[in-house]
């Protein structure tokens, strides 16, 4: 059931209107005048508005009605009734923000269906803002784990500048997490439904590095037997991630700094500029300064990467997060012989938290999933460690387990975006499309509803930009986003 407000001026087309929608099962609130209709939509608060486009002596209310209903949070559905010869006015009207329009006479049955699909439409909206809260709440630090004053620093820049287009560098050791913060960055800003796309600069030489990252046209080089995007265009709309910053080559330097100024792409051996929306992470574990210094890195680039820093500790500047990072790990862990969850002793816990921790989180991780494969009886004692970091010599461990600290609930980031990686780097969100098998209908309607999100996301939320881009009438992309998944 539906609150649905009606306004024509026409009493019987009111009571018509106002019968059916009651055998629907639905509340109505019917107005005959569209100035009180406008007045009384503040009040009511409905889900759907049906409106003749000319009330009120023949006056255009009805754009008045759909204004008032679109400034509403949430904005109710609007189906516009016109008469004919106005079809032009209906026109407006969609571009303006109404669902559909019906032209008079209109058969009952079209006004069932018509009415039938806005509601899917509203569900949908409604349905579609409930996941992006979700998606933000999934998206959570899940492997970004810390109670300390650094980590929390680090949290609340992230807040304050991933909804920003800025350019951020992100500094920190091996194995602190930095591309964890860039995927935070990304999916807790407007680009979220757009691609991110990390590329690890130092994985790569220099002429493979140029080829990936700006494309190239077919016979550009021995082997270029296509032409290829290079990933700034697959991440048009979105977030490009370059790791390693500091071991890019000078000539891709060059490249790079024309790409952030002009925004633009020219791919190898093509003359035509290519013009992108991306948004720059960067991230390395060198000092850039000291590069700038000795030459090895543009002093211009540096300036351009460095708009936001964002420094991340080294896990021995942040030694009391060790025991909640430690039961984040053993949380996610199960003893295959017992089938039940690990715990760990004083002792252990205590040779954990003295060492220095060179590889830092990642080292960390690795540490604890050694000790659960030594383990007895699902009890990690200080023997189970890796020798480097276990006590030298014979170590009276206490054998009973330590309570570890809960993971905190609420923190500086209540809706952090998702830091946990599924297989293949890919984020975990992204895997369980996949592992929801089921009729392929329902996957290619997930990938068109993912495209269109993309596009929307390109234009800023702009339905009548988006059609255009989609190369589709803007009804017909009303009608996509209303349509449920799977539906034929």
């Amino acid at each position: 059931m539906a609150k649905v407000l009606l306004a024509d001026d026409e009493i019987t087309m009111v009571q018509m209107v106002a019968e059916l929608l009651r055998a629907e099962g639905h509340e109505v609130f019917p107005y005959t005048s569209g100035y009180a209709a406008i007045d009384a939509l503040e009040e009511h608060q409905p889900e759907l508005v049906i409106t003749d486009l000319y009330l009120d002596k023949n006056k255009a209310v009805g754009l008045d009605i759909l204004q008032k209903a679109r400034s509403l949070n949430p904005p109710p559905t609007v189906i516009v009734i016109t008469g004919f010869g106005t079809i032009e006015t209906a026109v407006e009207a969609m571009k303006k923000g109404a669902y559909d329009y019906l032209e008079k006479p209109f058969k009952v049955d079209d006004l069932r269906l018509t009415i039938q699909r806005a509601l899917s439409y509203n569900d949908a909206v409604s349905e579609n803002a409930y996941l992006k809260k979700q998606l933000k709440r999934k998206y959570q630090f899940d492997q970004i784990i810390g109670n300390g004053s650094a980590m929390q620093s680090v949290f609340k820049m992230v807040e304050r500048v991933a909804d920003t287009d800025s350019t951020i560098l992100i500094l920190g050791e091996s194995g602190t997490g930095k591309e964890l913060i860039a995927r935070a960055l990304h999916f807790n800003s407007r680009r979220q439904f757009a691609p991110f796309i990390p590329i690890n600069c130092s994985a790569l030489p220099e002429n493979l590095l140029e080829s990936e990252l700006f494309g190239h046209r077919k016979g550009a080089f021995t082997g270029a037997v296509n032409d290829k995007k290079g990933l700034f265009q697959e991440a048009d709309g979105g977030t490009i991630f370059l790791d390693e910053i500091g071991t890019m080559p000078p000539v891709l330097q060059s490249r790079l700094l024309r790409v952030l100024q002009e925004k633009e792409v020219r791919r190898v051996g093509d003359n035509t500029p290519i013009y992108v929306n991306v948004r720059v992470l960067a991230a390395t574990n060198e000092n850039l300064e000291d590069k700038v210094k000795d030459g090895s890195f543009r002093e211009d680039l540096f300036y351009r990467l460095n708009v936001i820093a964002i420094n991340l500790p080294s896990l021995r500047e942040r030694k009391e997060d060790i025991p909640l990072l430690v039961g984040h790990f053993l949380r996610h862990r199960v003893d295959s012989r017992t089938g039940r969850g690990f715990q760990i002793t004083r002792g252990a816990l205590d040779a954990l938290s003295a060492h220095d921790w060179p590889g830092n989180v990642r080292e960390l991780e690795n540490a604890i999933e050694r000790a659960c494969a030594m383990s007895e009886n699902g009890l990690i004692r200080a023997a189970d460690l890796p020798p480097l970091i276990a006590p030298k010599g014979p170590v009276a461990d206490d054998e009973s387990p330590v309570p570890l600290p809960a993971l905190p609930t609420e923190n500086a980031l209540a809706s952090r975006p998702v830091a946990s990686e599924g297989a293949g780097g890919a984020p975990a969100a992204a895997n369980q499309t996949f592992n929801r098998l089921g009729p392929l209908k329902d996957f290619i309607r997930d990938q068109e509803v993912a495209y269109i999100n993309r596009i929307l996301a390109q234009t800023e939320g702009d339905k009548e930009e988006a059609a255009r881009v989609l190369g589709v009438s803007l009804a017909t992309l009303y009608r996509k986003l209303a349509e449920e998944p799977g539906a034929e």
